[in-house]
């Protein structure tokens, strides 16, 4: 039988040639109707990516409409945060059992088994433990769901960066931001659909692969916004330019631009500028408004450690980052940590210093989002999602020393919000906290919830590229539905 797929708007084509047939007749088809070109003449192939960002429905009615990621760039430790493993205390000194196989990331030294390095304690009517390094974000436990028993494929920042990011290690595949862009569009035509904002002591090692586009319209990447000063430069151009004297100037760069698309259907690139320039434009009238804090009040920004160390900057993000999702931009992810070692989560040296430095920027700012979203209604319509690229060794590394190496076999990520069931832990990793051992969870299955609880079937969102039909899963992932309300 021949197989029908649903796609997001101006797919028409794929469609057709699902229910024309499979099997090889179909293949040979493709590959056919691919030389000629076949597949990049959909109108909103060849039409100003703008087009393609008008807010549509997903696969199914959801609660949520729109994302905060907050990102943990540097891989936090699971049992000093999220994973309370009392063993680590029974067991302290004592290396970690010789059946536990892993490869040693950098081939650094290895010591004993480490309980944590601060206290957990039970938070809300739930109960759920949280490390004492979050006691603001524990507040907050009856809205958390925490998923203990998350896995990935990489034990390296920059490959593993991607994949949580992307679904995979190897660069040049959309980043999860981009995939929601393209399935349900974005509700205020006049901001990017996606935006981006980095710690200001760097970006995270890969760089700018983990906010691309990959292969769709250049126009579904992640925009960045300055993590410090004015998240927007350069709005303004020359008062010359203004008003109708601008107008005029985009109309005819519009006109010269869409004749030479209509000669080359494809090309994205070039729509991709195309749509850059009437968004920049649509963008001075609204943008400045959407990143203004003075608009906020001072309790506001008193709730969130805006002007004030050491949570002045991530505060600040966290308030941009509720404006832009009040005002209808539907994926927002946020970098706590930048460059690389201590000053990001990457603690190898001492988690002490550096999850306490760490916790104390980002605890209070995140107890502010979830509190600010809930009290304006828009803690249902909004999931925030909180992890890093993977978690930490339960061992020390190096005898009697106080930091921890990578672990991508079993480490701890939270939602909120979104429709998420609060006050759960789910999945369990063994009693060191070493490997994921209960209801795994794969990073394709955190990015197949996550668009499910944004109403798309991440099986049915798909992206025909070189005679294949992409989605951000590929052939695996699963929905946590055990998390979901």
């Amino acid at each position: 039988m021949s197989e029908k797929r649903l796609f997001p708007c101006g797919n028409s084509r794929r469609e057709f040639l699902w229910e024309m047939g499979g099997g090889f007749a179909g293949t040979a088809l493709a590959g056919m109707l691919g030389l000629d070109g076949f597949f990049n003449r959909p109108a909103s192939a060849a039409e100003p990516v703008a087009n393609a960002m008008a807010a549509r429905p997903g696969h199914f009615p959801s609660k949520a409409k729109n994302v905060i990621f907050l990102m943990m760039n540097g891989g936090p430790s699971q049992v000093d945060t999220f994973d309370h493993k009392p063993a680590l205390e029974k067991y302290a000194g004592k290396p970690l059992p010789a059946d536990k196989k892993f490869i040693n990331s950098g081939g650094r030294k290895m010591g004993f088994l480490t309980p944590a390095f601060r206290k957990f304690r039970p938070g809300g009517q739930s109960g759920l433990l949280v490390s004492d390094y979050f006691p603001r974000v524990r507040e907050h436990a009856d809205e958390l769901a925490v998923i203990r028993s998350c896995h990935t494929d990489s034990h390296a920042h920059g490959s593993a960066l991607v994949a949580m990011n992307t679904g995979k290690t190897f660069i040049g595949r959309p980043s999860l931001g981009s995939w929601a862009v393209y399935g349900l569009g974005n509700e205020n035509q006049n901001l990017p659909g996606y935006v981006v904002i980095l710690d200001k002591r760097g970006g995270p090692i890969s760089g700018q692969p983990n906010w691309s586009s990959g292969f769709m319209p250049a126009g579904y990447q992640g925009t960045l916004f300055r993590p410090m000063g004015t998240p927007i430069l350069d709005l303004q151009g020359p008062s010359h330019l203004g008003g109708k004297p601008q107008r005029e100037q985009l109309d005819l760069l519009a006109q010269l631009n869409q004749e030479h698309l209509d000669a080359r259907p494809g090309w994205h690139d070039l729509a991709a500028r195309a749509a850059s320039y009437e968004l920049a434009y649509r963008m001075q009238a609204e943008a400045p408004e959407a990143v203004d804090l003075s608009k906020e009040t001072e309790e506001t920004k008193t709730l969130y450690g805006v002007g004030r160390q050491p949570t002045d900057e991530f505060g600040r993000n966290c308030l941009v980052a509720r404006r832009l999702v009040e005002r209808g931009v539907r994926f927002v992810q946020l970098y706590s940590g930048g460059g690389h070692l201590d000053d990001t989560w990457d603690a190898h040296n001492n988690i002490e210093d550096n999850h306490s430095r760490h916790a104390a920027e980002i605890d209070q700012p995140i107890s502010a989002l979830l509190t600010d979203l809930k009290r304006r209604g828009l803690l249902d319509t909004t999931l925030v999602v909180w992890g890093g690229e993977f978690g930490r060794m339960p061992f020390s590394e190096g005898q009697g020393e106080k930091g921890r190496n990578h672990n991508p076999y079993g480490f701890s990520m939270w939602m909120a919000g979104g429709g998420v069931k609060g006050g759960i832990a789910y999945g369990e990793t063994d009693d060191f906290g070493f490997e994921a051992v209960v209801d795994k969870v794969h990073l394709a299955d955190v990015h197949a919830t996550i668009l499910h609880l944004l109403g798309m079937n991440h099986e049915m969102l798909t992206y025909f590229h070189q005679g294949r039909n992409e989605r951000l899963t590929d052939v695996s992932g699963r929905v946590v539905k055990e998390i979901i309300a």
